[in-house]
């Protein structure tokens, strides 16, 4: 009954379930330059709990990071760029949908497998995702990677618009064990697998695979390695390359770090080799901020850590590029989210996007090549139970554990300094744009009481 609903759902915003299928490998075919074409690939990279300064491009000087800072070197690299939570989960799930997910109430991540296996904890079937959408304009969509949105069978990635899917449901796994019995296995599709390569290896072999079977048409890969979340488990290759890094947890985060970036390079390579990297729209982004003390990872110069409102939880590294359409070396000062990776992409593709219902994100094409000269938000909100930030501008009100602070982040981008007593005019103008917002939200679908947020309406 669920399967039809959703079914009918989709047809009744324009966009057809289709029916799920899996090209055949292309194995034998002589590689040659594709045909030139105006839809662009279009490829979102996730990195899982990574530090803000833990690319080169951003200040890292002990792990190298190449790759990840060529999609900067030849595109455009946010220096405000945030995520919807300081979470894994709730901000996957604004990312696919490009709303805040407190509008349909996925606001807490949903615990180990055996809580995220309930029915009704997951993406709720009635969001439009990327894929969808994407989908709908004769895409083929895959996911390589770490879900998260949802493990009972209704809620997996190829009932949500995937046609291909490799990867794990829940939250974290091991690098080494594919998980064989349990109840968050390596899965190709909907059947367990046994793999033996250390997992970003496997990540980054079947993303090449995907692109090799489609890149005679349009294609979404939706690339979301869970590289550096714990558990801390380096490739055996790294075990003598960082031992100048006395921390043993940065020297095992640095290791891992290096594997996703020489697997991103793999998949830049590919693109290149196919010729279809001029033509391929390519955004790279973290999930939230690195949980330091757990692996190891830095956020300087930035306050606080994942799980957090303040900048160390949600200002991540964010960059795009699209050779054929985006200037490189560009740096956008400007705020933006993992919203707009849903507007931009529909935009490059001429997808259309689901006109039921309020989307948050915006198109950033247009701001990244000059046409638009404002900023692509006005304004942006976080909740996390009874937590919420604001930002507007160079000001960001935080409330953290009871305790409400107001930042400069021009001046004080480590949000060390509170100014609330100093400028009690901007604190009250924000608080009362957050709770006109916050009035707007759903109650979070699951939760316990003590975290629900406070309601205005």
């Amino acid at each position: 009954m669920e399967k039809q609903t959703r079914r009918e759902f989709l047809k009744g915003i324009g966009i057809a379930a289709g029916t799920i299928f899996v090209l055949p490998g292309c194995a034998g075919m002589t590689r040659k330059k594709t045909e030139e074409k105006k839809e662009p690939n279009i490829i979102v990279i996730v990195g899982d709990d990574m530090g803000y300064a833990d690319v080169s491009c951003q200040g890292c000087t002990d792990i190298a990071t190449p790759n990840i800072d060529s999609i900067a070197r030849n595109g455009v690299r946010f220096t405000n760029g945030y995520v919807s939570c300081g979470v894994c989960s709730p901000t996957r799930a604004g990312l696919v949908t490009g709303r805040y997910q407190q509008r349909f109430g996925h606001e807490f991540n949903p615990g180990p497998p055996r809580e995220g296996l309930k029915e009704g904890v997951g993406l709720p079937l009635t969001e439009v995702t990327i894929a969808d959408v994407l989908r709908s304009a004769g895409y083929t969509t895959g996911i390589v990677g770490k879900w998260h949105l949802g493990m009972a069978p209704h809620f997996h990635p190829m009932k949500r618009g995937f046609d291909e899917y490799f990867g794990f449901l829940s939250g974290s796994h091991s690098y080494t064990d594919p998980g064989l019995g349990s109840a968050n296995p390596i899965m190709r599709g909907t059947e367990p697998v046994d793999e033996k390569e250390y997992l970003t290896d496997a990540f980054t072999r079947e993303a090449i695979a995907f692109i090799e079977r489609h890149r005679t048409k349009p294609f979404f890969l939706y690339l979301t390695y869970n590289a550096v979340h714990s558990p801390l488990q380096a490739p055996e290759r790294y075990q003598n390359k960082f031992e100048q890094i006395s921390d043993p947890k940065r020297r095992t985060y640095a290791g891992m770090m290096t594997a996703m970036d020489e697997g991103i390079g793999k998949v830049l390579g590919e693109l290149k080799e196919a010729g279809l990297y001029e033509d391929t729209l390519i955004f790279f982004v973290s999930d939230n901020g690195g949980p330091t003390g757990n692996n190891g990872s830095n956020n300087e110069p930035l306050r606080a850590t994942k799980a957090t409102l303040y900048e160390g939880g949600v200002r991540v590294p964010f960059m795009v590029q699209w050779p054929r359409r985006l200037k490189g070396g560009v740096l956008y000062e400007h705020p933006v989210i993992t919203f707009d990776i849903l507007a931009t992409a529909a935009a490059a593709a001429g997808a259309d996007l689901p006109k039921d219902r309020k989307l948050d994100g915006v198109n950033l094409l247009p701001y990244l090549s000059g046409e638009k000269k404002a900023a692509p938000h006005e304004i942006l909100f976080w909740r996390t139970g009874q937590n919420h930030a604001v930002r507007k501008g160079n000001w960001k009100l935080v409330t953290m554990g009871g305790q409400t602070g107001l930042y400069n982040l021009v001046s004080d981008i480590s949000e060390s300094k509170d100014i609330k007593a100093e400028k009690p005019d901007v604190a009250e103008e924000l608080e009362k744009a957050f709770e006109q917002w916050n009035s707007q939200m759903a109650e979070p679908l699951w939760g316990g009481q003590a975290a629900r947020p406070r309601r205005t309406n």
